[in-house]
């Protein structure tokens, strides 16, 4: 039995009293809400002044609430000073505004996560906190001086800490790390916040959580401005949100942004589903900015014959030559095609009442004949009003217009084509596909404003974006990202093994030409693998040679752990049961994924079903129990407990970067990973 730490005691007496100092102040949040009457009386300053405190005081309260969560995870104390500072997840104070607990993110908090014996950053001890709820269960001290480690640049901090998080069992939701954040996981997160900070980083070494945590770090150092300009996250589906959403809040940042592209889209339309890669692969091509330019200007049109209105005992007209003239002043005078439209519309009435036989106000005849219908076609024809929806779906719905709108031959005729589909009723019955968003996107950047539509088109920038799994964007969806950014102020993560779908990319070089460069990029790169235990990631080191050649794996903190099973049999059935049944016993309390080809995943969930085991899937809602069903496009970014990777030779022949789409399969298990197969192993996975 490990022997009692002398300090426990002391160290929960500290506990209970900054638990006590928490509950206080979240109480005067509290008292401040209670009540308040934003009508109540007083200038309209006075009313704006009380809704500013109020608002501040819910935003505590939304801080200050922590569930299970550990408030303190270890305290750090500065040599020859006598000072302890304990870190924690938030900053306490007492009544006398001194501080019990100091948030992670203050400067002061350094040295927890980044001194080494080499640099010991000015501090003697750093102490660890084992917690369950407000219970201190254990301490675990490090010494820095004589007694630290000679191999101090290297050396892992809070070993216990660490192991016991990375041990324990998955939930089908990311955690934080603030207790057990690394050094070279710090330096990432508390790296300078302008420009565009690049990390490459293989499986398991924290990438996500890194870039999330620094959006937590970024909003506490730099709170004016990133409050009013707003943070986003962008992840790849709604599966990897739902996977982690929990994580700002838990670290007392509830006012970030977490978003799919097809959630940035303004106006909104409906998107679901992923087009095939081909037309993906068109889709997402640098090349759609000039097709889509073309396809707008083409929606700008002279007249194709002089047309006559009635005006009281007039006729009005307007020739072709006008109508040429027209569209190319509203050209050189517009900044987008929809702000274009007022000025043909003025040059219109113009040219229509300096064509009668006697003076006549270019006023009058728009007062009178705006609305009539033959002068709104008219309208139509020349320059239409458009919304990106309606220009794509014209596009899309015509082999002509796209054909047209190609004609300088960006793409072959074959891949241009790729892009038609049939036309629906109306735009508003269209379910876009989520490759669409780019270019419904680049759509409204060439469109601008609809008058009277400001508001219901607004782009929203923010001062800090964060990319996860950019090494999967395309150079449009790149593009869009980039669009609204205020600043140019990024974390882009991801890694290049891991890269599959219809734009794989083989170096961050191309990702990083779509991204606003308006200072020198800094790259990081995670070095080493907390998830996934060593055998583990042996089997995938098999594999990565193949899927990037030249980039190095991370080195595993766990050398131990349980050997990879390889099952073979034929028929697969049965033995997939047995297999994933022995999985769930094996982590206990844990949770199995099983990781098909998304050729099988309907027939494989069929399988459990029959026998009457409870199944989940890969849904918006995460990973929901402890058997999921997970299509190998949708597995990357998660983590659980074993991983039971189904068929690998089908993984590489079905996916269009297959040997990348095995190496994220056999990455995903915090402790266990099995292959069940009946066709023939992989060379590269063979024995």
């Amino acid at each position: 039995m490990a022997e009692r730490h002398p300090e426990l005691d002391a160290e929960q007496a500290h506990l209970d009293w900054s638990y006590a100092c928490l509950d206080e102040a979240r109480e005067r949040a509290a008292r401040v809400t209670q009540g308040y009457n934003p009508q109540r009386g007083g200038t309209e300053q006075h009313r704006h002044e009380r809704e500013s405190i109020v608002e501040g005081a819910v935003n505590r309260l939304t801080q200050l609430t922590l569930g299970e969560r550990s408030l303190v995870f270890g305290r750090i104390d500065p040599a020859g000073t006598g000072e302890r500072f304990h870190i924690g997840r938030l900053g306490v104070w007492d009544r006398n505004q001194d501080p019990v607990v100091v948030d992670w993110r203050a400067p002061v908090a350094e040295p927890f996560y980044r001194a080494t014996g080499r640099q010991p950053m000015g501090i003697e001890r750093r102490r660890h906190f084992a917690t369950r709820g407000r219970t201190l269960l254990g301490i675990d001290d490090e010494v820095f001086g004589e007694l630290a480690s000679a191999d101090g640049e290297r050396e892992i901090k809070g070993q216990g800490a660490l192991i016991a998080a990375i041990e324990a069992s998955r939930t089908g939701r990311l955690g934080d790390i603030v207790a057990t954040i690394q050094g070279e996981q710090d330096e990432i997160i508390r790296a300078p916040m302008p420009g565009v900070l690049l990390v490459q980083g293989g499986p398991g070494t924290g990438k996500t959580v890194v870039a999330l945590h620094r959006a937590a770090y970024l909003l506490y150092s730099h709170r004016f401005p990133l409050e009013g300009q707003g943070v986003l996250v962008v992840g790849p589906n709604r599966l990897f949100l739902a996977y982690i959403e929990q994580v700002l809040p838990s670290l007392g940042e509830a006012g970030v942004e977490i978003a799919v592209l097809g959630d940035l889209l303004r106006p909104r339309v409906r998107v679901d589903g992923l087009a095939a890669e081909a037309v993906a692969a068109v889709k997402g091509d640098l090349r759609m900015t000039d097709v889509l330019a073309q396809a707008v200007s083409d929606r700008e049109r002279p007249l194709r014959a002089d047309v006559a209105i009635g005006f009281g005992i007039y006729r009005l007209k307007l020739t072709v030559a006008d109508s040429r003239d027209i569209i190319r002043d509203a050209r050189r005078r517009s900044k987008g095609h929809n702000a274009g439209r007022k000025i043909v519309e003025e040059l219109v009435f113009a040219k229509l009442a300096a064509s009668a036989r006697r003076p006549v106000e270019a006023s009058a005849v728009r007062d009178q004949l705006r609305w009539e219908l033959p002068v709104r076609e008219l309208f139509e024809w020349m320059w239409p009003v458009l919304t990106p929806a309606h220009l794509l779906h014209d596009l899309f719905g015509s082999r002509a217009l796209l054909r047209f709108a190609n004609r300088k031959g960006h793409f072959t005729d074959e891949e241009i084509l790729r892009l038609h589909r049939p036309r629906v009723g109306h735009v508003s019955d269209v379910v876009w596909h989520f490759n669409d968003v780019p270019l419904l996107d680049e759509a409204r950047a060439l469109l601008g404003y609809r008058p009277g539509k400001r508001d219901e088109d607004a782009l929203r920038t923010y001062g800090h974006i964060c990319i996860d799994e950019a090494q999967d964007l395309a150079p449009m969806e790149l593009r869009m990202i980039g669009r609204r950014s205020l600043n140019g102020s990024m974390t882009v993560v991801g890694d290049i093994a891991q890269a599959t779908g219809a734009w794989a990319n083989d170096g961050w070089n191309n990702v990083l030409a779509q991204l606003p460069q308006k200072r020198d990029v800094q790259r990081r790169e995670l070095s080493i693998g907390y998830r996934i235990p060593g055998p583990a990631m042996s089997l995938a080191n098999r594999v990565l040679p193949h899927a990037a050649p030249g980039l190095r794996p991370p080195q595993p903190v766990r050398d131990d752990g349980d050997p990879p099973r390889i099952v073979r049999s034929e028929p697969l059935d049965d033995a997939l049961v047995d297999t994933v049944l022995a999985e769930l016993e094996a982590v206990d309390e844990g949770n199995v994924a099983v990781i098909v080809p998304d050729s099988m995943a309907a027939d494989v969930r069929a399988v459990f079903e029959a026998r009457e085991l409870p199944i989940g899937g890969a849904n918006r809602h995460g990973l929901d129990q402890r058997i999921t069903v997970v299509p190998v496009q949708l597995v990357k970014g998660l983590e659980v407990d074993s991983a039971v990777v189904v068929e690998p030779a089908r993984i590489i022949d079905e996916e269009s970067q297959g040997i990348r789409s095995l190496y994220v399969a056999l990455t995903r298990a915090t402790k266990r990973v099995a292959v069940v197969h009946s066709r023939e192993l992989p060379a590269m996975l063979q024995e």
